[in-house]
């Protein structure tokens, strides 16, 4: 998670916010130490925050808002490379911001002290970036939660830079590989203890494209009926049993 400082607990806050280009409630901001004066000059300390981007589905308004005010500077400002002053095509738009985000998530990378080889794969409308690092683990974090919170903010951030309406894939290694397995497991055994019990399951809170996959694999089971309850970032997915007739 990014750490920023600054003279006051005020300044770090909008140097991280000012770095991440979100607002301050697009974010959860974690206070790591406030400022320390000193004395005659000695043992004066910076505050320290830790800033990190909360999840999709508390954010979609403020993106479609902040989409809508940047979209339109962004055509305007646009130039080609000669300097001739005409608009740059639409897919030039596109690909300019895909380029920028594979040096924004390197910049991050390294400012998380976990330094990453970025490089991308586009497949339509779908972009996937592979983080390669020494320290994958460290990029991944816990159950997922730190890329997961990585490919959100790149998310918000394509969304501000592009024009076309593009998704956002962070990989490492083969992480993304396994954890779809693994909620292919998680769904299958669910449906069957649902079944079996004919009592709902309460799963783990899991960020919304997760959640959706599990809907998705579970659509078709006719004995199976799927919703989500709580507030992001402990949104969390119920799976029901339906008497079938």
């Amino acid at each position: 998670m990014p750490k920023y400082e600054g003279l006051t607990v005020d300044e770090a806050i909008q140097k991280g916010l000012s770095h991440l280009m979100l607002s301050e409630n697009q974010v959860e901001i974690t206070i790591i130490s406030e400022e320390k004066k000193g004395f005659l000059g000695f043992g004066k300390k910076e505050a320290s925050v830790n800033i990190s981007p909360l999840e999709e589905n508390n954010m979609t308004s403020e993106v479609t808002r902040d989409q809508e005010i940047t979209q339109k500077p962004l055509l305007e400002k646009e130039k080609n490379e000669q300097g001739s002053g005409e608009l740059v095509a639409v897919g030039a738009i596109d690909e300019q911001a895909i380029r920028q985000l594979e040096t924004y998530l390197t910049t991050i990378t390294k400012e998380m002290g976990v330094p990453a080889v970025v490089t991308f794969d586009r497949i339509g409308n779908s972009i996937t970036y592979k983080l390669e690092s020494d320290k994958p683990g460290m990029l991944i974090g816990k159950h997922g939660k730190l890329l997961n919170a990585i490919q959100y903010l790149a998310q918000v951030y394509i969304h501000r830079m592009a024009e076309s309406k593009l998704t956002v894939i962070i990989n490492v290694g083969d992480y993304r590989e396994r954890r779809e397995s693994a909620l292919q497991r998680l769904a299958f055994d669910t449906a069957k203890t649902v079944k079996k019990t004919k009592r709902p399951v309460f799963l783990d809170p899991m960020p919304s494209f997760e959640r959706k996959k599990i809907h998705a694999i579970l659509a078709k089971d006719k004995a199976i009926k799927t919703h989500s309850e709580g507030d992001e970032p402990f949104r969390y997915l119920v799976v029901e049993y339906v008497k079938i007739l």
